[in-house]
């Protein structure tokens, strides 16, 4: 099977990205704009810290200081500095798990921090590749049940935060196919309308969460760059 191995800038999706990428890259970035990355990008910025869990280990985790805060970004910006929490997703929380016995540096990326996550990723792999994990969604996933998911669905807004990231990491070395047409993609985007119109994020402003796709669609307003650490996502 053929992989992108001589290009400095790679990009492969989801679990099965991780396991790709995870022992060539110096760097994981691991996307899922909406919501997992945000809501984290969130915390950090506030000066918390987030411990990502596994989905199928989810009913485990420890119950939040406050009941509000959840996956939503929304419920977080009120966070306060020094806390940690622990978030589950199927997608972005699962996937750090999943990096972060690979050996690389892991960080969590999405539309906020992306010139940040990109300069730090940079610096952190020191001429060696850095791979972008955008997350996609899961079929089949049922928030009332335990166990595993289906299969992976490519999600368009993560391929746009993934180009985000990219195209500000241009420059860095040979860029894959994949990561430079993910780049190119972000630059003819309009994100706000991608992100309302995307399956995603009509299913959360359908359900009353439009201010978590609004807080999603803002790009490069955050310089915090949460790096996986000890299993806790905080500030590089």
């Amino acid at each position: 099977m053929f992989g992108q191995e001589g290009c400095r800038l790679r990009l492969e999706w989801g679990p099965e990205g991780v396991a790709a990428l995870g022992e060539q890259c110096a760097v994981l970035v691991i996307v899922d704009v909406l919501s997992f990355s945000t809501a984290v990008d969130v915390v950090v910025a506030r000066g918390g810290a987030v411990r990502p869990v596994r989905w199928s280990q989810r009913e485990t985790a420890a119950r939040p200081a406050d009941p509000s805060w959840t996956l939503r970004p929304s419920s977080l910006v009120s966070v306060p500095a020094g806390a940690e929490l622990e978030l589950a997703s199927a997608n972005g929380a699962t996937l750090c798990s999943s990096a972060g016995a690979t050996g690389a540096v892991v960080l969590a990326g999405c539309l906020r921090n992306a010139r940040a996550v990109a300069a730090a990723a940079r610096e952190l792999a020191a001429g060696g590749p850095v791979g972008v994990v955008p997350a996609g969604e899961r079929w089949g996933v049922n928030l009332a049940e335990q166990g595993d998911v289906g299969p992976l669905r490519p999600a368009v807004e993560d391929l746009l935060g993934a180009g985000a990231i990219m195209s500000s990491l241009l420059g860095y070395g040979s860029a894959s196919v994949e990561a430079a047409l993910a780049a190119e993609t972000y630059a003819w985007a309009s994100v706000e309308d991608v992100l309302a119109g995307c399956v995603s994020g009509r299913e959360l402003i359908s359900t009353g969460h439009a201010g978590d796709v609004a807080l999603a669609s803002q790009v490069n307003v955050s310089a915090a760059v949460p790096r996986l650490t000890g299993g806790v996502l905080r500030a590089a």
